[in-house]
C-alpha cells in the first residue's frame, strides 16, 4: 500500500494551494462578512480545469481521479471553505448526477459547459419538510404530452441563487416510494422556475445557499435525467462519491485550524516563553495533528476505492463522519489555544469553527453516516437482510 502522492498530484496540490493563497486568502474575511464571492472566482477555477476535475475530456473535464478531487477540495477549504463548498455542489452533485445518469446528448448540452466553468450548477434534493427523509418529498412532476410539469420547492440549496443549471428531484409516482422519485435538469430562465430567499447562515457564508421554487414549471422530455423513478437510487450513488469531497473539505478546515494554532503558539508569549514551550499546548497540537492525519487517510482510502471501481459506501461514510467531527473538534481546540483572540474576527479560527459545522450536516448528517456504516457492517456479516 503506497501512501505517497505522484509527482503530478503534488504539482496539482501546489497549484491549487498557490491559487487559493493568492486569489482567495486576501478576500476570505470580506466575502464571509458580505455573504458572497464574485462569480469570476468560479471562472478562474474553470480556467484551471477545476470545475470538471473528474469528468472526461470529451465533456470538458480534466479526467483526473477521485483522489485528485480530494486534494483540490482540501486545499481550497484550507483557505476559503465557502468557495470549496460551492465547487463541491457544482462538481460532485449537479455535474456528478448528469455524468452518472445523463445521455450523451445531455452530457454535451449540460455537463460540458459545467465542466468548463462556463455555467454553474446546483442540485436540489432537500425540502422544508424532508431532509434525510426523502419519502417526505413534496415536489412533484407529471407528464403533459412530451413535457413534464414541476411544482414544489427546495431549500438549503448550495448555489441555488446563482446557478445556471439545476438538477432537481421530484416525485413522479407517489405509490412507489423512493423508487417513484425522478431527476430533472432545469435551466435558469425556464418559466415557472425561480430562486427564492437567500439563507443567512452561521458558516460558509461566502457560499450562496438559497431556496428553489417551481410553479407549473414546464420541462421538455429531454430534461428527464436517467430513467423515470431512478432519481433517488442514482442519488445514493452520487452521495457515496460526494462524501469523499466533503470529507476532504472538512480535512482542509481542520488543517487550517492546526496551521493557525502552530503559528500562534510559536509567536505568542506568556511568562516569557512561547506558548509552544508549554506541555499543555504541545499535547493539544499533537492531538489535533493526529485527528487531521487520520481524517486525511480515511478520505484517501475512500477515494482510492472509488478510483479502483470497488464499493466504497462504507469507507466514504466513515471518512465523512470522522473528518466532519474532527474538523469541529480541531477548530474548538484552536480557539482554546488562541484564548480571547480566538473569539475575534481578526483571527481566522473563529471562521474555521463556523465553517466546520456544515461538514457534520451536509450530504448526510453524522447520525445518517452512523446509520449507513452500521447497516453496511451488519449486512456484510449477515445479521440484517
Amino acid at each position: 500500500m503506497d501512501f505517497e502522492l505522484t509527482d503530478e498530484q503534488r504539482l496539482l496540490q501546489k497549484t491549487v494551494r498557490e491559487f487559493a493563497l493568492a486569489e482567495l486568502a486576501p478576500h476570505s474575511r470580506e466575502w464571509d462578512e458580505k455573504q458572497g464571492f464574485p462569480r469570476e472566482v468560479l471562472g478562474q477555477l474553470g480556467e484551471l480545469g477545476l470545475m470538471g476535475v473528474c469528468w472526461p475530456a470529451e465533456y470538458g473535464g480534466s479526467e483526473m481521479s477521485t483522489l485528485d478531487w480530494a486534494l483540490v477540495m482540501e486545499e481550497l477549504a484550507r483557505v476559503d471553505a465557502g468557495v470549496a463548498l460551492s465547487l463541491a455542489a457544482h462538481h460532485s452533485l449537479a455535474s456528478g448526477h448528469i455524468h452518472l445518469a445523463g445521455t450523451d446528448a445531455q452530457k454535451k448540452r449540460w455537463l460540458a459547459p459545467l465542466a468548463r466553468g462556463e455555467k454553474i450548477g446546483c442540485w436540489g434534493l432537500t425540502e422544508p419538510g424532508s431532509g434525510s427523509d426523502a419519502s417526505g418529498m413534496r415536489t412533484t412532476a407529471f407528464r403533459d404530452g412530451e413535457d413534464w410539469i414541476l411544482n414544489g420547492s427546495k431549500n438549503f440549496i448550495t448555489n441555488g441563487g446563482i446557478a445556471d443549471v439545476a438538477v432537481v428531484m421530484a416525485v413522479t409516482d407517489r405509490d412507489r416510494g423512493n423508487k417513484g422519485i425522478s431527476a430533472f435538469v432545469v435551466e435558469r430562465g425556464t418559466k415557472g422556475f425561480a430562486p427564492g430567499r437567500k439563507e443567512d447562515k452561521l458558516g460558509v457564508r461566502s457560499s450562496d445557499t438559497s431556496e428553489l421554487a417551481f410553479e407549473d414549471c414546464r420541462v421538455g422530455g429531454d430534461g428527464l435525467l436517467g430513467r423515470e423513478g431512478m432519481g433517488f437510487i442514482d442519488t445514493l450513488k452520487i452521495l457515496d462519491r460526494g462524501r469523499v469531497g466533503i470529507a476532504a473539505f472538512s480535512t482542509g478546515i481542520a488543517q487550517a485550524s492546526l496551521d493557525a494554532s502552530i503559528r500562534y503558539a510559536s509567536e505568542r508569549k506568556q511568562f516569557g516563553h512561547p506558548l509552544a514551550d508549554f506541555q499543555a499546548i504541545q499535547f493539544k497540537i499533537a492531538q489535533m495533528a493526529t485527528e487531521v492525519s487520520a481524517a486525511r487517510l480515511l478520505t484517501w482510502r475512500a477515494a482510492a476505492l472509488a478510483d479502483s471501481g470497488r464499493p466504497h459506501t462504507l469507507e466514504s461514510s466513515m471518512a465523512k463522519l470522522f473528518a466532519g467531527e474532527a474538523a469541529v473538534k480541531v477548530a474548538l481546540e484552536a480557539i482554546k489555544i488562541h484564548g480571547g483572540y480566538g473569539y475575534l474576527k481578526d483571527y481566522p479560527v473563529e471562521r474555521h469553527l463556523r465553517d466546520a459545522k456544515i461538514g457534520t450536516i451536509g450530504e448526510g448528517t453524522s447520525e445518517v453516516q452512523r446509520m449507513v456504516i452500521a447497516r453496511q457492517l451488519l449486512d456484510l456479516r449477515g445479521v440484517v437482510r
